[in-house]
């Protein structure tokens, strides 16, 4: 294992001792219970939307935490879901007198840890509402989940629950929102390699040279099937086809496309990938409204891509546009 670490055991409080130094006029990072916040959380009369998961996703949580995103994010250890007592805090952290909303990816751990956590900050007299993200149409039940999982829809619902909440709106519209977007996002990923958990040490899985997972989760989990290495529009193909029939996409509907890297896929890839997203899509008579290539919801260094797909209409591109001001996403601003 050649990584950047010092202790196995201590790479995500190392982590966050690094982002607390590095950001501290725009964020506040709390280590025991760990959460990252806004520098000005919480704020008066605004509804607090706060996800997390485990660490080994970056930039996904802490990354999307600013104005027009995320109020807080929690990070639990690498690949497992952050604890109750994390999420309680940080709700409180967040709560500025109008609720918070709970966005929670669709992972047995996180379902139960959140659950636990809005039941804690209920009785202690906070408005809680959750939302769970299960967009991947790869698996309907896989290693860490009862149902499909939640991937790369989780940062657009992020980002457009965040961008209502910064323009005031109520707790229960910020949720159906957030709700909307998730109804109407579809995604499935692929790897060409594994990824080494840091206090494990040795590759997920195995995968040969000539070979690739098609429908991979963001922890390694299997997908559909192994299959030998393609080429780019290739494996595209068999990730849109997918996509495509599940919500369905017909003719005439507008869309975001989302190219997302695993970690370990260089960006020169990624647009290859969206090229022939673009292609299909215009084949298909679907119109390309907005887009965002990059590493967003990764994997450790795993080599891989995701695509996710999301129905717009006028207000969720309006929420889209909405200026954002976080580490890893920023515009309008």
């Amino acid at each position: 294992m050649k990584k950047l670490i010092n202790d196995p055991e201590a790479v995500v409080s190392e982590a966050l001792e690094g982002i607390a130094a590095a950001y501290p006029e725009r964020l506040r990072v709390s280590h025991d219970p760990a959460f990252i916040v806004r520098a000005d959380a919480p704020v008066s009369g605004k509804v607090g939307v706060l996800s997390g998961g485990g660490s080994g996703h970056e930039p996904l949580h802490g990354g999307f935490v600013g104005r027009g995103m995320l109020g807080v994010a929690c990070p639990g250890a690498v690949f497992t879901s952050p604890t109750p007592d994390q999420m309680l805090a940080a709700t409180q952290a967040v709560d500025g007198g109008a609720g918070v909303l709970h966005i929670v990816k669709n992972y047995t751990g996180d379902v139960m840890n959140f659950e636990a956590a809005a039941e804690l900050a209920a009785a202690e007299g906070a408005e809680v509402a959750s939302v769970l993200v299960d967009d991947d149409v790869a698996v309907q039940d896989s290693t860490y989940t009862a149902g499909r999982r939640g991937v790369g829809a989780t940062v657009l619902v992020e980002k457009i629950a965040g961008a209502a909440a910064e323009a005031g709106r109520p707790l229960a519209d910020v949720a159906a929102l957030a709700e909307r977007v998730n109804a109407q996002a579809r995604s499935m990923g692929m790897a060409l390699t594994s990824c080494t958990v840091p206090h494990v040490g040795t590759p997920t899985f195995d995968l040969a040279e000539d070979e690739m997972e098609i429908g991979i989760g963001i922890h390694g989990e299997p997908g559909r099937e192994r299959v030998g290495l393609e080429a780019a529009d290739r494996i595209v193909d068999r990730l849109l086809e997918p996509i495509l029939s599940d919500l369905p996409f017909v003719a005439g509907d507008r869309v975001l496309a989302f190219v997302n890297g695993m970690g370990g896929t260089p960006l020169i890839e990624l647009y290859i990938v969206y090229r022939r997203v673009a292609q299909v899509l215009a084949e298909r008579g679907l119109r390309i409204e907005r887009n965002l290539i990059g590493n967003y919801i990764t994997s450790l260094e795993m080599a891989g891509t995701s695509i996710t797909l999301l129905k717009l209409d006028d207000e969720l591109v309006r929420l889209w546009d909405a200026p954002v001001d976080t580490l890893a996403l920023r515009w309008g601003v």
